[in-house]
C-alpha cells in the first residue's frame, strides 16, 4: 500500500502590518492648545464691570443736588451722604443754612429710621428777601438715625428738604455739612473751593440763576420794533447742577454694558469650542 507524504507547509512571506497614516495615539491624546480669545474676553468683562463699580470723586463727597436754582423761587434740595468709613457707621448729619442770605422757610421730607430737626436762630442783622425783611430764619437742620438705620460701609443716604425763596441770581449758597460717625469722629464738609482745584472736604454748594422771564429784553434792529425777551441761556438752567451726577451714572452704565457684552461673547465662544471638540 503506497504511503501518503503530506505536503510541506508554505514558506511564503507574510506581509507586515501597514502602519496607520493618521497621528499616533500619543499625539491624539495630546491636549489641544486653547485659544487665548476667551481669556482676553473674560478680562475685558471683569474690567468693564470694575469700571461700572468705581465711584467718582464727586460721589464720595457729601453734596447737594438742587431741583431748581431760579432766584426768588422755591426748590427741593437733596443732600446725598455716603459713608466713607470701613469700621464705623454714620449716625448723624447736620447742615448749616446761610445767615447772610437766609431762607424764609425750610421743610424736611421724612426718611425711614431718621428724625429731622430744623433750628431757627436770630439773624445778626435784618435781611431783605425779595421785599420781606427777615430777622430770624432757619439756621440748621439735623438728621439723627435710630438704631439699625445708620449709614453703613459702602452705603449712602439722601435727605431732601424744600426751601425758599432763593436769594438773588448769582448768589452762591454754601451749605456746610457735618457727618458724625459711631466711633465719635466727625467729618466737616465746610471747605470752599478756590479756583478750579477742589478741596479735600468741599462744602455742598450751588449758585442761584436768573428766572427765564426776568432776563433783559434783547435790542431790536428796528427802533420801532417792540423789544423781545432774550431766550434763556441753557448753561444757566437748573439742569447744570446735576451734570456731574448724570455723567457719573452714564460712565458707570457704559462700563457695565461693556462688561456684560464681553462676558456673553466669552461664554458663547467657550460653548462653541466644547461643541466642536
Amino acid at each position: 500500500m503506497p504511503l501518503h507524504v503530506p505536503a510541506a507547509p508554505s514558506t511564503a512571506p507574510v506581509p507586515a502590518p501597514v502602519a496607520p497614516s493618521g497621528p499616533s495615539d500619543a499625539a491624539a491624546r495630546a491636549p489641544r492648545r486653547r485659544r487665548p480669545a476667551a481669556g482676553r474676553l473674560a478680562a475685558v468683562a471683569v474690567l468693564g464691570s470694575a469700571l461700572a463699580l468705581v465711584p467718582t470723586t464727586a460721589d464720595a463727597h457729601v453734596r447737594v443736588i438742587p431741583e431748581s436754582t431760579t432766584a426768588g423761587g422755591w426748590t427741593a434740595l437733596t443732600f446725598r451722604v455716603p459713608n466713607e468709613s470701613a469700621t464705623a457707621t454714620t449716625q448723624q448729619v447736620t447742615v448749616d443754612l446761610p445767615v447772610d442770605t437766609p431762607l424764609l422757610h425750610v421743610s424736611t421730607k421724612p426718611v425711614a429710621g431718621w428724625t429731622a430737626v430744623v433750628e431757627t436762630a436770630t439773624l445778626p442783622a435784618p435781611v431783605d428777601n425779595h421785599g420781606t425783611t427777615i430777622t430770624e430764619a432757619p439756621a440748621r437742620i439735623t438728621w439723627t438715625a435710630s438704631p439699625g438705620a445708620e449709614i453703613g460701609d459702602g452705603q449712602f443716604q439722601e435727605f431732601e428738604v424744600v426751601a425758599g425763596p432763593l436769594p438773588d441770581a448769582g448768589v452762591a449758597l454754601v451749605l456746610p455739612a457735618h457727618q458724625a460717625y459711631s466711633d465719635g469722629s466727625v467729618v466737616d464738609w465746610d471747605e470752599v473751593a478756590e479756583g478750579d482745584e477742589e478741596p479735600e472736604h468741599p462744602a455742598p454748594t450751588f449758585t442761584t440763576t436768573v428766572a427765564p422771564d426776568a432776563e433783559e429784553p434783547a435790542a431790536a434792529d428796528d427802533a420801532s420794533a417792540a423789544p423781545v425777551a432774550a431766550p434763556a441761556d441753557p448753561a444757566t438752567g437748573s439742569g447744570a447742577a446735576g451734570e456731574p451726577d448724570t455723567l457719573a451714572r452714564a460712565l458707570g452704565g457704559a462700563g457695565l454694558l461693556l462688561g456684560l457684552a464681553a462676558l456673553v461673547v466669552a461664554v458663547v465662544t467657550s460653548v462653541r469650542r466644547r461643541t466642536t471638540a
